[in-house]
């Protein structure tokens, strides 16, 4: 499901067959975020940085000259676990056959210095979630924004300050054990995020502890790479 940038109206496509679109990467503020609902009943403008986000997205895109945009927020229904299951399944996939990635850091001010080993950028929240690490990796165009939406920069030329702050290189996909410093709100979120990466599915089961579901996946891996070879 992606939104119109002009419209704001949702529609459905295949995999198959996307339309040019941008997608964006964010942490959430949960009292503040649009809604599907809110997206389906027309209220675009309700307070809160939600609304900014999805203007602001909206404008950059038209500039781009792209007439979609995705967010997770509400591009994905929560409330249909069938559904949601597929889209973290999916999550790399759509980041990666995106055309631009707005990564959008609501703590970082526009006068930041991402170079400045004492910057707001090095310390924001987005390097530290474990579901965004994925969303760094797999779109091939991916530009960073401050909180009033000023261009800070571009991964491709921004690496070296990356890979201070992330320790991941160039060369290399990130692997379990780069995943130390990240967090997320679940303990069994750390090995849902790695899915897409290894480009294997699995179903979502939150009554498990994060060790079972660690282990399942290492066996879905090791399953996989067994079939490969």
């Amino acid at each position: 499901m992606a939104q119109g940038s002009q419209t704001l109206k949702l529609e459905k496509f295949l995999d198959n067959n996307l339309p040019p679109y941008a997608i964006l990467s964010h942490t959430w503020k949960d009292d503040e975020e649009l809604t599907l609902r809110d997206i389906e009943e027309g209220r675009t403008d309700k307070p809160g940085i939600g609304s900014i986000k999805l203007q602001r997205c909206c404008k950059r895109a038209e500039k781009d000259c792209l007439g979609y945009i995705w967010i997770d927020t509400y591009c994905i229904d929560k409330t249909d676990s069938i559904e949601l299951s597929e889209a973290i399944n999916s999550m790399f996939r759509w980041y990666k056959k995106s055309n631009i990635c707005y990564t959008y850091l609501l703590d970082v001010p526009s006068d930041d210095n991402p170079r400045d080993l004492t910057s707001e950028f090095r310390k924001s929240r987005w390097f530290k979630r474990g579901w965004t690490l994925q969303e760094l990796l797999a779109p091939q165009r991916l530009q960073f924004y401050s909180s009033d939406w000023r261009c800070l920069g571009t991964k491709g030329g921004m690496c070296s300050t990356i890979k201070a702050i992330t320790g991941i290189s160039r060369q290399f996909l990130l692997g379990i054990e780069q995943l130390s410093n990240a967090s997320t709100t679940r303990e069994e979120d750390i090995a849902y995020c790695l899915l897409g990466i290894f480009g294997i599915t699995m179903p979502m089961i939150y009554r498990e502890r994060g060790e079972q579901v660690f282990f399942r996946l290492q066996e879905q891996i090791m399953r996989t790479t067994s079939t490969i070879q």
